[in-house]
């Protein structure tokens, strides 16, 4: 590790640089030049910098509570509004559309991982990619837990080959519906909606409110299923169980009480603000030569799982008669969640799809990690 400025046991100095790194990425991320990295790879690059001039060291107590604590914590806040039964009912074709594209990045991840070799860590990386272009970026932190792979070279190598992959295929998908050959084979739905949904649209749309009596419910919840998923993992003894039990804890609270647990507003983005502490602390742990090493291959594991992934989707929509518009919002909602999703059917003005949208996102953070972990698992078995 050798001599840094500030030594693994000044606990609370590199607390503040976590912490005020996430919220640099966040602030970062509104400027010009940060709307192209995003605040992820900014909080990352900040210690990453950090780490690799000798400022902070790449191994620390605060590091291993931040995997220990504070991504459970998180995950369980970014659920809150998981209604499966909501989702089903009222997502429609573009669910349908979900569905093919979850297969066909299995499908994409299991031609990577026989394709490209990525040495004895393959399997773990195959179950974070798969995870996280099933159901969209939280899910690499959780499948990452899950099966239990905290190394945050090759971490911050995935994020750093995931982010220039999905910027290259978001630009693919906002263009694909004014592609004239392909709307040549598929129908054009109107997705223009009616004053009712319009109407539902404008609440669900509703910026969050954070009161204290909301912080006070969201995080006591969040607490309370981390309690319970861990402590069922030690009954059982299998090492990595917890994030999942947890994950099906909240998703089974959200969707038996939905106006209770739906209700608690602000959750997703005190979530989203302990991810970014995550992802800090992934930088700090992170060596710039390695990332250089590894990032090429991954980049090209992420771009072969995302090209099948768009073939087989383009091939399922034709078969069940699809439109190119909701094929790339269920797309979106695979490999970035319901808030990118969203953001390009509002972006395209298909007003229709927003929900939709909203609902196969928050769907992918549901269950994404499951199939991800699922998959990597029977992956390590070859």
């Amino acid at each position: 590790m050798g001599n840094t400025l500030i030594a693994p046991d000044q606990h609370w100095i590199l607390w503040a640089i976590l912490i005020s790194a996430g919220a640099f990425g966040l602030w970062a991320e509104k400027t010009k030049l940060g709307s192209k990295l995003s605040a992820v790879v900014i909080s990352i690059l900040t210690t990453l910098i950090l780490t690799n001039i000798s400022v902070i060291p790449t191994s620390a107590a605060a590091y291993d509570v931040v995997w220990s604590y504070i991504v459970p914590l998180a995950i369980p806040l970014l659920l809150f509004k998981a209604n499966i039964s909501r989702i089903i009912k009222e997502a429609g074709p573009t669910l349908i559309a979900f569905i093919f594209g979850g297969i066909g990045t299995a499908v994409g991840t299991i031609i990577a991982f026989f394709m490209i070799p990525l040495g004895p860590n393959g399997w773990q990386l195959a179950a974070i990619f798969s995870s996280t272009y099933i159901g969209g970026s939280m899910n690499y932190v959780a499948a990452a837990e899950a099966v239990q792979l905290k190394s945050g070279d090759l971490l911050a190598a995935g994020i750093a080959a995931d982010n220039l992959v999905m910027a290259a295929y978001f630009m693919v998908l906002f263009a694909i519906p004014s592609v004239k050959f392909l709307q040549k084979y598929f129908p054009k739905h109107d997705h223009r909606i009616t004053e009712s949904n319009d109407s539902q649209s404008e609440v669900d749309s509703n910026p969050p409110t954070i009161s204290l009596m909301n912080m006070a419910k969201a995080l006591s919840v969040s607490a309370i299923v981390c309690a319970v998923g861990f402590y069922a993992q030690d009954l059982i003894g299998i090492k990595g169980s917890g994030i999942l039990i947890i994950t099906a804890l909240v998703v089974s609270l959200a969707s038996l009480f939905p106006k209770a647990v739906g209700s608690i507003e602000g959750a997703d983005l005190i979530g989203t603000f302990l991810m970014q502490i995550f992802f800090a602390a992934i930088g700090a742990s992170a060596s710039i030569i390695v990332v250089l090493k590894y990032g090429p291959v991954l980049f090209l594991f992420a771009a072969l799982i995302l090209l099948v992934h768009l073939i087989f989707l383009l091939g399922a929509g034709k078969l069940f008669r699809l439109d190119l518009a909701e094929i790339v919002v269920a797309s979106n909602a695979n490999m970035g969640g319901p808030t990118t999703a969203a953001a390009m059917a509002a972006a395209r003005k298909w007003k229709g799809l927003v929900i939709p949208a909203i609902l196969c996102g928050t769907l992918g953070y549901s269950v994404a990690t499951f199939f991800g972990v699922a998959l990597g698992y029977w992956l390590k078995g070859f």
